[in-house]
């Protein structure tokens, strides 16, 4: 268990400094870009590690996962929901995750706007987008995200931070540097257009492979699970 907790400590202090340099790259500052450890898949053992290795913010993929880990964990932990949300996991996710990445659909909108009336919560979302327009992906596509940002404006237990998007998986990181430069041009755009109960503060874009020239493009929030767990499942 040692190993696995030194290996876990020393990468993480191996993705900060890669943020680092590509904020630097950038001429931004470090501070603003927030490092999500994805944990889906990693047991509660292999998350304390992590904890104690100074990181605090989590993304779960899987509502299961996040309900079960929740109540287990240090409670200082601010869960995101980074996965794809169905309706009928929405009260199992408000009250727990701090952030929800995935807001891509009116009907799911409405869900959480029930939900949180019901117990008197205000959620945060990002809006995902398909920036690629990939069929095997979830999201809006970019052309229809303004439009999407007015529905949800009017839903006062809302409050749309910004956007999320999975580029396509490569192994060549620059081939995703048109897309993250979409997104946030699009991000800059909508900002501009100074719509009631939306901001565009977060830009989480950018996972193991691609983080560091997300961050070059202005990502604020990175999605890292493999660069931190490794491969391999650990039991």
């Amino acid at each position: 268990m040692e190993n696995l907790e030194n290996r876990i400590a020393e990468n993480i202090k191996k993705v900060r400094e890669r943020i680092a340099g590509a904020a630097g790259r950038a001429g931004r500052d470090a501070s603003e870009i927030t490092l999500v450890a994805v944990s889906k898949t990693k047991p509660v053992s292999v998350i304390e590690a992590a904890y104690r290795a100074g990181e605090r913010v989590f993304g779960e993929n899987r509502v299961q996962e996040l309900s079960e880990k929740f109540p287990v964990l240090p409670n200082d932990i601010a869960w995101h929901m980074i996965g794809h949300l169905q309706t009928n996991k929405v009260k199992h996710v408000l009250g727990k995750a701090v952030l929800i990445h995935s807001l891509d659909n009116i009907r799911l909108a409405q869900t959480i706007q029930e939900e949180a009336q019901k117990r008197d919560l205000l959620c945060q979302v990002l809006l995902e987008v398909n920036v690629a327009g990939e069929d095997s992906k979830f999201g809006l596509p970019p052309q229809g995200v303004e439009e999407f940002v007015r529905q949800i404006a009017k839903f006062d237990r809302i409050r749309v931070k910004g956007l999320m998007t999975v580029a396509p998986f490569t192994e060549k990181p620059e081939e995703n540097r048109k897309y993250f430069r979409q997104m946030k041009r699009l991000a800059v755009d909508i900002s501009g257009k100074n719509i009631d109960n939306v901001s565009m503060e977060v830009l989480s874009m950018g996972m193991t492979g691609d983080f560091e020239v997300a961050v070059e493009e202005g990502a604020t929030m990175v999605r890292v699970g493999t660069g931190i767990f490794g491969e391999r499942g650990y039991h």
